[in-house]
């Protein structure tokens, strides 16, 4: 029993002299990264999760970079000390560095997110009170192909702007002031951005900007059935690992924050809209013989037909004089009732923050129903166009866009029913049409079954209509047989060219350009093309 007794108090008191060993190691080490020293508003960026496309490829991720600072009051020979960092960081500021190391404080920063090279440098020069800290810094493997859906993070790796302020507002922010994830690996977040399509389509506005000599440009693709945003540009972008570029005043997101007047693409929703009253068809016909006058203002068309004309011939001759009779005869307020269904009244809302309100008349008069008719007098945000034009042509119901992925049964609970599904039969017709015979052929790609409507708009200066100045955009969808997508493409101040005899017109511009895009996303979004047909004994033939 006693030898049990000895070897029972020798192994207890092992055990304690280790505990108290420890204890004062603890006690007298210096620790590597002094959190404990920060001083308010001097933080350690957080850690963030990867941001994916649909397909998973990497959009947005960390990386570790080293930062330098200091300990003022473990520091001696400050001057001598500061003309040392300057041999390596040139750019620090002496005046503002004195100020700092000359402080009583216990941590200051020297400089953010310096080079493994820099800080081999600094370290060989053994300045006492100079120390290292590893953080988190945001990349963007892309760069500007996302920037406006992503949007970008400050030096403190938070959420500044679009999807990234998002993830801030929603989970990240509070989760990092809890002081849960500082470095801990977070679960990616997937958007329902297809890399191949944003860069196809990035490619062709680009190149469009430049054939057009247009000041700037914006576009997206849409899953008609499900809101998901496979695909949205706004041109001139930006490098998020620089934001200062984003606030410059030409680098907006045309695409949710900018609001337009939209010209004839509008004209599409007055056609849904009369075809909705079930009192007028595709083939009701409305005098457009001659212009319209109300008051001082003059209603005409740009290639006046000058005749009797049913919603066909309006629709496809894009007849202003036709869409306005058309509007009038639903009546002003079924008119703003309608435009209401469709969401036009209200600031669409995303899981990006920025988003413009639209403009509507504070005084709603006959007149404002009839140019509103055919897209001029209220002003909308290109998605809300992009939304409501998928309900057009997706059997009539009205799903709510978004940039993260949602199942079809989800997109199905949260559909509203705005239009019937005959009406939206009539409408894929009318699209179909315009490519075929109206002012959209150039939109056409053989084996995609294009539709949509153009829109040729005077943009406001100075409170005036110019005569110099248009924005063209174009409201199409493929197939329309069975439609799955829905492009949009908008250009800013377009130039005639000699290709298109002079022309900035939306027919010479905007629609080839459209249909240049889906001749490329088609194939990626695995849209098969409808086979050419052939003579039974003569070769298949496929348009791809």
């Amino acid at each position: 029993m006693r030898n049990r007794l000895i070897l029972a108090m020798t192994a207890f008191a092992a055990v304690y002299l280790v505990i108290s060993g420890r204890l004062v190691l603890l006690a007298t080490m210096t620790p590597s990264t002094p959190i404990h020293y920060l001083n308010p508003g001097e933080q350690v960026s957080h850690a963030r999760p990867d941001i994916l496309d649909r397909v998973g490829n990497v959009l947005a991720t960390d990386i570790n970079v080293p930062s330098v600072y200091a300990e003022p009051v473990k520091m001696f020979g400050i001057d001598d000390a500061i003309e040392e960092l300057r041999t390596v960081l040139p750019d620090l500021d002496p005046a503002d560095l004195r100020t700092k190391l000359s402080s009583d404080k216990q941590f200051v920063w020297v400089k953010r997110e310096i080079t493994p090279s820099e800080k081999a440098a600094i370290h060989a020069l053994g300045i006492p009170g100079i120390g290292f800290m590893e953080e988190n810094k945001r990349v963007y493997p892309a760069g500007p192909i996302t920037s406006h859906i992503l949007g970008y993070v400050n030096i403190d790796n938070q959420g500044i702007a679009g999807f990234e302020k998002h993830l801030d507002t929603e989970w990240l922010g509070a989760l990092h002031d809890a002081g849960l994830a500082r470095n801990t690996p977070l679960e990616p977040v997937r958007l329902s951005i297809d890399l191949r399509a944003q860069h196809a389509m990035r490619d062709e506005l680009m190149a469009a900007m430049d054939k057009f000599h247009s000041i700037a440009a914006a576009g997206a693709i849409m899953d008609v059935h499900t809101g998901e945003m496979l695909a949205m540009v706004s041109l001139p972008d930006f490098d998020p690992e620089r934001p200062v570029e984003a606030l410059q005043k030409d680098r907006i997101n045309r695409m949710t924050t900018g609001v337009y007047e939209l010209g004839s693409a509008f004209k599409a929703f007055t056609t849904a809209m009369a075809l909705e009253t079930g009192r007028i068809g595709i083939n009701t016909t409305f005098d457009a013989r001659s212009p319209i006058r109300v008051g001082s203002n003059t209603i005409g068309d740009y290639h006046a037909e000058n005749r009797i004309m049913t919603v066909e011939d309006i629709y496809i001759h894009s007849s202003n004089i036709g869409t306005a009779r058309m509007a009038m005869a639903v009546g002003v307020e079924g008119h703003k009732a309608f435009l209401r269904k469709l969401g036009f009244f209200d600031r669409m809302t995303t899981e990006l923050p920025e988003s413009g309100a639209p403009i509507v008349p504070e005084r709603w008069r006959e007149v404002n129903t009839m140019t509103i008719a055919f897209g001029h007098g209220m002003s909308v945000a290109p998605i809300q166009a992009v939304a409501a034009g998928a309900a057009l042509i997706n059997g009539g119901r009205m799903i709510p866009p978004t940039f993260v992925p949602r199942p079809v049964e989800l997109a199905d609970m949260m559909g509203e029913q705005v239009i019937s599904q005959e009406t939206s039969d009539k409408m894929r017709y009318l699209m179909r049409l315009n490519v075929t015979k109206g002012t959209a052929k150039k939109a056409n790609v053989p084996g995609y079954e294009v539709g949509g409507k153009t829109g040729t708009a005077e943009k406001v200066v100075n409170g005036r209509y110019s005569s110099t100045k248009v924005l063209t955009t174009f409201l199409s969808t493929f197939p329309t047989s069975d439609p799955k997508y829905l492009v949009f493409v908008m250009l800013d101040e377009p130039q005639g060219i000699k290709e298109t005899y002079g022309y900035r017109t939306s027919g010479w511009n905007v629609a080839p350009t459209a249909g240049n895009i889906i001749a490329r996303v088609a194939p990626i979004l695995g849209v098969v093309p409808e086979l050419a047909p052939v003579a039974s004994d003569g070769p298949l033939s496929v348009s791809y």
